[in-house]
């Protein structure tokens, strides 16, 4: 954009003031359901990933301000059929991530499925083949607990009504050492249809402090509710609560899930997630003490805090998760994920820059929803462009490719064949209620099927699309209002497809992929 970013504001991708400050959020983009870890010096941060793959990923800082995404702890979503097309709202829900044992563990609900967990010596990786600790459908945000002073291991997790049919209530189980299996049925340790004013408690995170079990999780719901806190003197209850966040005079809305972090120099914090329209679930950083009652005292004495000294940990330098992609070699970085399992030859590999997208054959070729071939990114929290070049080498009538703002309703913009062979550049868009796509703009002749494509983004998620042929850019069409998903944010993407039929459909090629302020 034009105008001059000031360090940390929402104009940045990092929160680091600079100055010994940071501003909320510290990670501002969709990195839904936050859990955090710190093994030594090391902090590490993990998320929702839903339908997408790779899935669960790794995130690492050593000052809980500046991020780096380091991974995805899984390649591949099981059941594998379940996940061989699109499904947005499932998949990968409010994972827990912890150290026990010398390995870094992650549990996680699939509605649909069950509770899974994967494990590895490094936050790196490799990871273990996910496995299913509990089968059921509407199982989700699993937490478990390796207790130092008794020995015993405990899995504790919340419910999806759209699902099971009931929410609102924590049910805990004793689990085995191992991590592989739950011992007993499970227990109602809390139900929050007994606490007067409490609805949709949900994404616990369990705890051992003070000789006290503590399990902190929101209820209230993801736009509008709290954190509250819960302890009990035994796993099984009974726990009382109380309120220790919530949104107050601020604008930060929620506040919702998240996780307690101790640093070495014995500071708490307290990471969670801020629900942001089509920008989805941003991540905020509070600090965290104790009262003199024993009970956690979060951000300004329970509210929420924009500006704050950094953690009394060693400086870094800014960064945050990648968004720029030159594509080496043809291979993309770890910012990206497919909208499904990924399929054999969606890509080619060569000795060049640039992505090679193989056009794959679809009979939803008019509805990217349903396209497991795309790619995509979060979409940045903030204002700027995201800019591509394309050139469009299938040969087949109607293969197209392009770039999209992926949501409900989508847009995108990019290159189609036609049947007289000519390649045109188009704009095209589908609203939340359509099954087709619709011209957003009259096409136009883009000689030698290439085209620079660029979206401008606002603050509020409103998108210009523009293109250049070789003439300078032109906008074309009107703004688009980014939509967000049912539980995730609008996506950024890039895709290839041709209609069905038989032979070869050819590729598209992406190249200099950048994200500016």
């Amino acid at each position: 954009m034009s105008r001059r970013a000031i360090p940390g504001d929402p104009g940045e991708p990092t929160g680091d003031l600079g100055n010994g400050t940071y501003r909320n959020p510290v990670l501002a983009a969709d990195w839904s359901d936050p859990d955090v870890l710190r093994v030594g010096e090391d902090y590490y941060l993990t998320a929702s990933s839903f339908g997408r793959a790779p899935g669960l990923p790794l995130l690492h800082s050593r000052d809980l301000v500046n991020w780096t995404i380091v991974g995805h702890a899984v390649d591949r979503l099981l059941p594998e059929a379940a996940y061989a097309s699109p499904r947005h709202d499932g998949g990968v829900w409010a994972p827990s991530l912890r150290h026990h044992d010398g390995r870094f563990w992650i549990f996680w609900g699939d509605p649909d499925h069950g509770i899974w967990q994967v494990n590895s010596p490094s936050a790196r990786g490799p990871w273990s083949t996910p496995h299913l600790v509990k089968a059921g459908r509407g199982l989700i945000d699993p937490c478990p607990l390796w207790d130092e002073e008794t020995g015993e291991a405990y899995l504790v997790h919340a419910w999806a009504k759209s699902r099971a049919g009931v929410n609102n209530r924590l049910t805990g189980h004793r689990m085995s050492p191992d991590g592989g299996k739950v011992l007993d049925e499970g227990t109602t340790i809390v139900d929050a249809d007994r606490i007067p004013g409490w609805f949709t408690l949900e994404g616990p995170k369990l705890y051992r402090h003070d000789g006290w079990f503590w399990i902190l999780a929101p209820a209230g719901g993801v736009a509008t509710g709290w954190q509250g806190a819960f302890r009990s003197r035994s796993f099984f209850g009974p726990y009382e609560e109380r309120v220790v966040l919530q949104q107050g005079d601020t604008d930060v809305n929620g506040p919702h899930q998240g996780g307690w972090v101790r640093t070495q120099n014995g500071e708490d914090w307290f990471l969670h997630f801020q629900q942001r329209g089509a920008h989805g679930r941003l991540v905020h950083l509070q600090p965290m003490g104790w009262g003199d009652d024993g009970w956690p005292v979060l951000g300004d004495e329970g509210t929420p805090v924009t500006v704050h000294a950094k953690p009394k940990l060693p400086e870094q330098p800014p960064s945050a998760p990648a968004a720029d992609d030159a594509f080496p070699g043809g291979r993309f970085g770890r910012q990206w994920q497919w909208t499904a399992n990924p399929g054999e030859g969606w890509t080619t590999q060569h000795s060049g820059d640039g992505l090679w997208l193989n056009c794959g054959r679809t009979e939803r070729i008019d509805d990217l929803r349903a396209l497991p071939q795309l790619l995509t990114q979060r979409l940045p929290g903030r204002a700027g462009t995201v800019e591509v070049e394309l050139r469009l080498d299938s040969e087949v009538p109607g293969a197209r490719a392009g770039l999209v703002v992926l949501g409900d309703a989508y847009s995108w913009i990019g290159l189609l064949r036609g049947a007289d062979g000519a390649v045109r550049l188009v704009h095209r868009f589908a609203p939340v209620s359509a099954d087709r796509e619709r011209d957003a703009a009259h096409s136009r002749p883009a000689p030698e099927g290439r085209a620079r494509l660029r979206i401008a983004l606002t603050r509020d998620a409103r998108c210009r699309f523009s293109y250049d042929t070789g003439d300078g850019f032109t906008p074309v069409g009107e703004v688009f209002a980014a939509t967000p998903w049912r539980w995730v944010g609008a996506l950024l993407g890039l895709f290839a497809a041709a209609p069905t039929g038989t032979g070869p459909a050819g590729t598209a090629v992406f190249t200099s992929f950048r994200v500016t302020s």
